[in-house]
């Protein structure tokens, strides 16, 4: 049983790395790859450091909302406890193929107290709370800048792309309300999701310390694609920086390649432009900024060599 799966799971990961490559080398033709190169040599330190502090402080408040998560579902956590394992999560997803084996990892190491069912589903639920931020930030600033007296001119088609990824948002979450009435198990299972995630998001004494906390996460992520583009000489404005990124970000979710690279370059060399952007200034804004997502959690192999103490991942009081 098991050697047919893990040649299954082989087989799907070698395909990811060929896609992976494929995208990269088509776009390094398409984008003009030696522009690219040349910004990325002159690339800014001083806008690199930026854009790694604001990585930074995106996974100090992403553990946090982790933690405040798993705590309104009964599963308390130390906070130094939840930023090692963010870290050693983030660096999971960032080099092994399926963008998710760190957060099963974490959720895995959390489950004493409350059982790995609670400990999956904080870990999904803060998941979701980050999309849900980067994608209503991006919603809303679509709107704001087609509709606002000189705002922008969005092309059809970038309307279009935006209106459908919102719309299928507001589809699955139309899915997940509706969940009771779905056949078999699954209608019960992600009935309780939904329901477990209405606790740990909206409860409360919870939804206004969860918006603060997505806010920033949210900010801390667009801020950190800007100083990336501002290494290598692309001053983006901030409509482009809430409107196109987090589409660009978004893609990275698509799971067929390895940790969205190919994919995130591609949106970003076909959305840039709108913005007044070189086609290989897009392109290295986004290797910019994904390998210095490399870099800012390397932190987490710390959480690999560290010696976990009895007891270390609980915690009896926030």
């Amino acid at each position: 049983m098991a050697t047919p799966r893990l040649g299954r799971r082989a087989l799907v990961v070698a395909a990811q790395a060929l896609v992976t490559i494929g995208l990269l080398a088509l776009l390094w033709q398409v984008a003009d790859g030696s522009d690219a190169l040349e910004a990325l040599a002159s690339a800014n330190p001083a806008w690199m450091l930026v854009a790694l502090a604001a990585l930074t402080l995106h996974t100090v408040l992403a553990a946090e909302r982790w933690r405040l998560t798993a705590g309104s579902l009964g599963l308390p956590l130390r906070r130094g406890h939840a930023l090692r394992e963010y870290y050693l999560a983030q660096l999971v997803n960032s080099t092994v193929p399926g963008g998710v084996v760190g957060d099963a990892g974490r959720a895995v190491r959390s489950r004493e107290q409350a059982g790995l069912a609670v400990a999956a589903q904080a870990v999904v639920v803060e998941r979701f709370a980050g999309q849900v931020a980067l994608l209503a930030t991006m919603a809303i600033a679509v709107t704001v800048t087609t509709l606002a007296p000189g705002g922008l001119d969005w092309p059809a088609w970038m309307l279009g792309l935006a209106a459908t990824v919102t719309l299928a948002s507001l589809a699955l979450v139309g899915l997940l309300l509706a969940a009771r009435w779905l056949p078999g198990r699954v209608g019960p299972r992600v009935a309780e999701l939904s329901r477990t995630a209405a606790v740990a998001l909206v409860g409360r004494r919870v939804w206004l310390p969860q918006l603060a906390l997505s806010a920033g996460t949210t900010a801390c992520i667009l801020i950190a694609f800007w100083a990336s583009a501002a290494a290598i000489g692309l001053s983006l404005p901030f409509a482009a920086v809430v409107t196109l990124v987090p589409l660009i970000l978004l893609t990275m979710l698509v799971p067929i390649t390895i940790s969205g690279w190919g994919l995130r370059e591609g949106a970003a060399a076909a959305l840039l432009p709108l913005a007044g952007a070189t086609a290989s200034a897009s392109l290295a804004a986004s290797i910019v900024f994904g390998l210095l997502g490399l870099v800012a959690v390397l932190p987490g192999l710390l959480g690999v060599w560290a010696r976990p103490r009895r007891g270390a991942p609980l915690a009896s009081r926030p």
